[in-house]
């Protein structure tokens, strides 16, 4: 039997192609410095107001390969109405305890979709629910074979928020492909009339997704880049070396 997979790295989302938007350029960067990373999709897109499941799995499939992640898979939560259980805590869970990322991205915790605001708590919270010994509920049953396991870091990857990024990554050389991954959802991006009047046009989005990515490029000193938020407090060794010149 083959070993199971080990990620490095795994971003937490509510649907097919929101990581594509928010960090694929952090995990094609992550990716090419040798780390294992990984995508946990929350639903498969069934109240999307284009395309289908089905479609969106099989671009979910392609994208994946276009940014190099080593594990993809989505859960049964209901698209449009996430909501924090404790039974959906657990198959958030049974993941993290198999794939034991040393390092979470989630949603940041305020967004205009509820799902998006929701997916921010439910993964803080299964994360820390991951590392329990002991749990009383039926739910729990099943679990016993997966060692407890709690990541070490937890992020939010801030692209759509009104806030200060506590920091940015590079994104400078990969994105291309980043944007080749985000327009493999032809279901999603593609001109058509179906939610012609709340989609961006096709010919635009390059524009648009280049131009937020320079713009958090440039707060750093670099061309393109991905900002993210970070709950705690930094560490700093060295104060010589801290990125990002100040005048």
């Amino acid at each position: 039997m083959d070993d199971p997979f080990i990620a490095d790295v795994l971003a937490i989302a509510a649907h097919r192609d929101d990581v594509e938007q928010t960090c694929g350029g952090t995990l094609l960067r992550m990716g090419a410095r040798g780390l294992r990373t990984a995508i946990l999709d929350l639903t498969r897109g069934e109240a999307g107001t284009r395309g289908t499941a089905e479609e969106r799995e099989a671009e979910a499939t392609q994208a994946a390969k276009l940014l190099g992640v080593g594990w993809r898979e989505a859960l049964d939560l209901t698209d449009g109405a996430i909501v924090n259980t404790l039974e959906n805590r657990i198959k958030i869970v049974r993941v993290l305890r198999t794939l034991r990322p040393r390092v979470v991205i989630l949603p940041y915790w305020q967004a205009r979709h509820p799902d998006h605001a929701m997916v921010a708590t439910l993964g803080y919270e299964a994360s820390f629910l991951a590392g329990l010994t002991k749990l009383d509920s039926p739910l729990w049953v099943g679990l016993s074979d997966l060692a407890p396991y709690r990541p070490y870091k937890i992020i939010y990857a801030s692209l759509y928020a009104d806030v200060r990024p506590g920091f940015v990554v590079d994104i400078t050389p990969y994105i291309e492909q980043r944007h080749a991954a985000l327009m493999a959802y032809k279901s999603q991006y593609a001109n058509q009339k179906t939610g012609s009047g709340l989609f961006v046009p096709e010919e635009e989005i390059r524009e648009r997704t280049f131009a937020e990515a320079r713009h958090y490029g440039q707060l750093a000193g670099v061309k393109y880049g991905e900002p993210f938020v970070q709950k705690e407090v930094g560490l700093v060794d060295d104060l010589t070396m801290i990125p990002v010149q100040s005048i």
